[in-house]
């Protein structure tokens, strides 16, 4: 089968950094689905995983950790699809990825694609949105939040994947007056478009902004990036036993300063349940399938804002090099021709 991977990490401007590879098809068993790839989309981690993870000597790295295709053929255990059926998912980082025609993926942490997306529209979406529920209803457990205490939540970095489905799920499943940052013109009215109330600028003084908005302060932060640079705005901006979290890698995170509030810190690894084997795993089929039915619905939107054909590495080195840059709006999904 058609693959694309990498043997040694380099930079994308590298011509060997994404390669065109042939593998052989890999067969399911137990509780695995095959799937035969129909779209992908490419997330922070594959830029990541590919600048910096060494593969064993001589085996290629298949990167991938987004997509929509078609079940060929199911493993002895599985329970909750069959061979025809129309899948999304986000796969496992510890397992070969996206970017080839076949995938293995636990049938635990994949769900039915929305009827009413193509495979495009699709693949944009699983990563982010298991993302950003595990953030909102995992972690912070927003859904316990007292509706008497004037819940605010700040989402920092909003107008990338993960942020443009979490406005949507705020704005549509919670109670939370939600506030967004960005910066640029285009991505303030993306922000806008996915369900923010309020969008300030993250390069200017948060409490300032929210003053003019008549906000004293808010209730949850949702970091996306930067958290570290933006640590000391957020212990301003938080009310006392307020709540943080977070999903980039800062090289070190210094709460110290969150103890005179009480605030509280959570992480967010949308790979943890499938990479220790959590007791939780199947919970993820579960997201993907409420998410299926809000999308269907019309409640949450698709987040592509650019589809290209062909799953290639030509096509993958240029996208990578574009999410590498950090302005991206939305998702941009390569598609089989």
């Amino acid at each position: 089968m058609k693959a694309v991977g990498f043997y040694t990490p380099q930079a994308v401007d590298n011509a060997d950094s994404l390669v065109d590879i042939q593998l052989p098809a890999p067969l399911a068993t137990g509780h695995d689905l095959l799937v035969e790839v129909h779209a992908v989309s490419v997330n922070p981690v594959d830029v990541k995983v590919r600048a910096s993870a060494q593969p064993p000597a001589g085996q290629a790295r298949i990167l991938g950790w987004d997509a929509a295709g078609i079940v060929r053929a199911v493993g002895d255990k599985v329970t909750r699809f069959k061979a025809g059926d129309r899948v999304w998912y986000a796969g496992e980082i510890n397992r070969p990825g996206s970017n080839s025609e076949l995938q293995l993926v636990d049938e635990r942490i994949a769900g039915p694609a929305p009827a009413s997306l193509d495979f495009a529209e699709a693949a944009a979406m699983p990563l982010t949105s298991l993302t950003a529920w595990e953030l909102l209803f995992d972690r912070l457990k927003v859904q316990h939040a007292d509706p008497a205490q004037d819940n605010r939540l700040l989402v920092v970095g909003a107008a990338g994947g993960v942020g443009s489905i979490l406005l949507q799920l705020a704005r549509a499943l919670t109670g939370l007056t939600v506030i967004a940052t960005a910066s640029r013109e285009e991505t303030r009215a993306w922000a806008s478009e996915c369900g923010a109330h309020h969008v300030i600028d993250h390069h200017q003084p948060w409490s300032a902004q929210l003053a003019a908005l008549g906000f004293a302060d808010v209730t949850h932060v949702i970091g996306l990036n930067h958290t570290e640079a933006y640590l000391a705005q957020i212990v301003e901006v938080l009310r006392a036993e307020g709540q943080l979290a977070l999903i980039d890698d800062p090289q070190s995170l210094d709460i110290v300063p969150f103890k005179a509030k009480s605030l509280s810190v959570h992480w967010e690894l949308m790979f943890t349940r499938s990479l220790f084997k959590a007791p939780s795993l199947a919970r993820q089929h579960d997201i993907l399938r409420k998410m299926a039915a809000l999308v269907d619905a019309g409640t949450v939107r698709t987040t592509l804002t650019e589809r290209i054909k062909g799953i290639n590495a030509e096509n993958l080195r240029q996208v990578h090099a574009r999410i590498e840059q950090g302005n991206a709006r939305g998702k941009i999904v390569l598609e089989t021709v």
